[in-house]
């Protein structure tokens, strides 16, 4: 199903090489399908700089968090059959090792509400290179250690990559076989993708594509503790059949693996159905694409930039993949969706020449942290670690300042602090002394709400960058982990 592009996308071309060189980027490969047909697919530049291997339609990209609707695809196959019921706690399908839930109940945390990032769990990603010596733990390790609700079940949207680690997890106890097996057996090779697999299968290996930093250097192979969430890898010819099989094209060459009505399941957007915006079963859903309805996924980690946009009422499937941190993915699909829809052209061509408008105001910067009259004064409480607890004090000033201190380290300033929607977020310097956050330097994080005289939620653990051999900095990603947090208000004064 090659097909080399008509003159529509000249214009497209062009851009990616111009932009591939301007950027210093290595690769960049398409695929584009309207009506059950691939109208263009290529690949530009090099998917391994070292060895001069080109990238093509068929080289496979890592594709972070695209992972998600690829993942909730197997999911469905266990739900159709029977052996998952989406509105059953994901508890009933752990095994022994549960959620802990440090507010709300864990029985409200729904196989689904996990699947639309809405369980309650917190923020949550952890990479694991080649090149250092940790490996991620057993996940039943991984669920006692992380595994606690932060917010009650339904309370708000928080996107969780642990979540989608709990999914693989199920599918693996549910299906008996690995996750990566039955993505391949049940998933993959039924949608004829056999340019897709969970990591690099060993066949595949000559395919896929080096993830590089901003340097140029390349990034080491890596590993999650969340593979259900970010460890895909596949091309762009075969991500866009995918694409086409949730846009229910019934190609010839691709099994019915799931029901219309379950694919239109899973583009509800049921984590906030009053909103334009939302989040289904593994799909981000959008009422206002430019003037269509569309479903969609991106990705984004060490290497890595992907994005997947699907416009139902037109049969269109996008794919762009690069390896290598840009938004050129996403400049490039919208692009392509303006080459085949002239009014999606249209509006885009408005945007862009509405933010090119000469003398624009500049963007006023962030006010100043007024604390509410509730949240002056002294607060005490502990952040629960799965290695023991630790003491944390907050001071909030009426001169906006939030001071900090975690255990016997130094007290210190809180930046960036704000109250949104009654959770104080902000940062602070300090380390969180677990096994897990100690590997590398780190912030502390705060994602606490207020509910009466209590502020309790998330304290992660979160890297910057890593310090080098010959201090040099690696930008790589290292991990955010979370603990519950929780403090009481002991005074008004210091």
């Amino acid at each position: 199903m090659t097909s080399h592009p008509s003159s529509q996308f000249d214009r497209v071309r062009e851009l990616i090489r111009t932009q591939l060189i301007d950027r210093a980027l290595p690769s960049l490969a398409v695929a584009v399908a309207r009506g059950g047909v691939i109208l263009w697919e290529e690949g530009f530049g090099w998917a391994d700089r070292a060895n001069r291997i080109p990238a093509t339609p068929h080289t496979l990209y890592s594709l972070a968090s695209i992972s998600k609707p690829i993942t909730t695809t197997g999911l469905m196959i266990l739900q159709e059959r029977g052996l998952l019921d989406l509105d059953r706690p994901i508890d009933d399908y752990l095994g022994d090792t549960k959620l802990t839930a440090r507010v709300g109940s864990a029985a409200d945390a729904t196989v689904r509400r996990v699947a639309n990032h809405t369980a309650g769990l917190p923020l949550h990603y952890q990479f694991f290179y080649a090149d250092q010596p940790q490996r991620p733990p057993p996940f039943e390790e991984t669920i006692r250690r992380y595994a606690n609700l932060i917010t009650v079940p339904g309370e708000r949207h928080q996107y969780s990559n642990l979540g989608y680690g709990l999914l693989d997890h199920v599918i693996a106890r549910l299906s008996g076989q690995r996750y990566a097996d039955f993505m391949r057996h049940e998933v993959f090779l039924p949608l004829g993708m056999t340019h897709a697999s969970v990591d690099i299968e060993p066949d595949l290996a000559p395919f896929q594509a080096v993830r590089y930093g901003s340097d140029g250097i390349s990034y080491p192979f890596y590993d999650f503790d969340h593979r259900g969430g970010s460890a895909v890898f596949c091309s762009a010819h075969d991500l866009v059949r995918f694409g086409m099989f949730h846009l229910k094209a019934h190609l010839d060459d691709q099994k019915a693996i799931l029901s219309d009505e379950t694919i239109d399941a899973m583009q509800v957007n049921s984590a906030a159905p009053d909103e334009p915006k939302g989040y289904g079963i593994g799909w981000g859903t959008n009422a206002d694409e430019r003037g269509y309805r569309s479903v969609a996924h991106s990705g984004g980690m060490s290497g890595v930039n992907t994005h997947l946009l699907l416009i139902p009422s037109e049969q269109l499937a996008i794919a762009v993949l690069a390896n290598a941190c840009s938004d050129l993915p996403f400049i490039i699909a919208a692009e392509i969706a303006a080459a085949v829809l002239p009014s999606y052209a249209e509006r885009l061509k408005a945007e862009l020449a509405e933010h090119a408008q000469p003398g624009e105001q500049a963007q006023s910067p962030a006010s100043a942290f007024a604390p509410r009259p509730d949240l002056l004064g002294d607060w005490r409480g502990t952040v629960h670690t799965y290695q023991g607890d630790i003491a944390l004090k907050l001071w909030f000033k009426e001169s906006g300042d939030i001071y900090a201190q975690l255990g016997g380290q130094l007290k210190t300033l809180v930046n960036y602090a704000e109250f949104t929607n009654g959770t104080l977020g902000g940062r602070m310097l300090g380390a969180i002394p677990t096994e897990d956050a100690a590997r590398r330097p780190h912030e502390v994080y705060f994602d606490l709400k207020l509910r009466d005289q209590l502020l309790n939620g998330a304290i992660y653990a979160v890297t910057p960058y890593q310090q080098g051999e010959g201090g040099a900095l690696d930008k790589r990603p290292g991990y955010a982990v979370g603990y519950w947090a929780e403090l009481n208000r002991v005074t008004t004064g210091e």
